[in-house]
Order: structure tokens, then sequence, then C-alpha cells
């Protein structure tokens, strides 16, 4: 009966030792295959970065040659002085209707527009809206990056 304890202990030893070693083995191999990926990515990540760095400072440079060269028209805001004989929904219909006059200009350069013609594109001019007529009087236009135009709006009699 000894010899049969002796046998299942050498065998649970021996079973023991080749999972130690099997596990070991088997660490050691992800291990080295992870960390492989890992320089792989760390590699890719590093050359990323410095593409966007450069990518960046291209932007920045052209920007700035973009803005020190030409300053272009990129919005374009209505002001309608207070005025209490036309009703909120009448003024943004007016407004819209203003807007849609000057809507050609944006995108182009602020130098090569004349403010007196800018003007006259709706100054004195007469609109429809709503069964209504509205004699519309420019007192004051600033032009920037953004046109800024102050109206005075008022009601023709019929």
């Amino acid at each position: 009966m000894g010899k049969i304890k002796n046998k299942s202990y050498g065998f649970f030893i021996c079973f023991i030792t080749g999972l130690l070693v099997g596990t070991l083995i088997g660490t050691v191999i992800i291990t080295v295959l992870i960390s492989y990926r890992m320089d792989e990515q760390y590699k890719k990540i590093i050359s990323l970065e410095n593409t966007i760095q450069d990518r960046d400072a291209k932007l920045e440079k052209l920007e700035n040659s973009i803005n020190s060269y030409a300053v272009v028209l990129k919005n374009v805001e209505i002001y309608i002085l207070d005025n209490e004989e036309i009703d909120e929904l009448d003024k943004i219909d007016i407004e819209k209707a203003i807007k849609e006059k000057y809507s050609t200009l944006l995108g182009k350069e602020v130098k090569t527009m004349d403010p007196d013609i800018l003007v006259e594109v709706v100054d004195k001019r007469i609109l429809k809206i709503d069964k209504k007529e509205y004699r519309v009087n420019i007192k004051k236009l600033i032009l920037t990056e953004s046109l800024k135009i102050y109206v005075d709006v008022r009601v023709v009699n019929s």
C-alpha cells in the first residue's frame, strides 16, 4: 500500500510541476507578444502626434497669412431702431428681407466693397410685407468682418 501512495504522490507532483512550468511559459509568451504590440502601437501614436503637430503648425501659418492679407465679410447683422408702430413678427420679416439683399456679399473681401453703394441697396426703399408697406432708411452702416446696418423703419401711409 505504501507504493501506491508514492506513485500517486509522484504523479501529483509531476502534474503540478508541469502545470506551473506550462503556466510560466505561457505567461512569458503572452508577455512578449503583448509588449511587441504595445511597442508598435506606441510608435504609431508618436508618429500620429507628430503629424498632428505638423498640421497644426501649417494651419496656424495659413490662418495667419489669410487673416493678414484679406478681411472677408462673414456675417450681416441688421438692427432695427425702436419703433412702436411695427410688431415683432414684421421686424423679423424686414430683417430677413434686408439680409437677403446683402447675402451675395458674404465671403467677399471688405476692401473691394464701397460703403456708399452698400447704403444705396436698401436706403429709402419700400418693402411690402403682409399687405403693409414699410420705408427703410439706413441710419448707420459699419463694415468690418461683420456688416452691421442700423435701420429706421416707418409705415408708409397709403
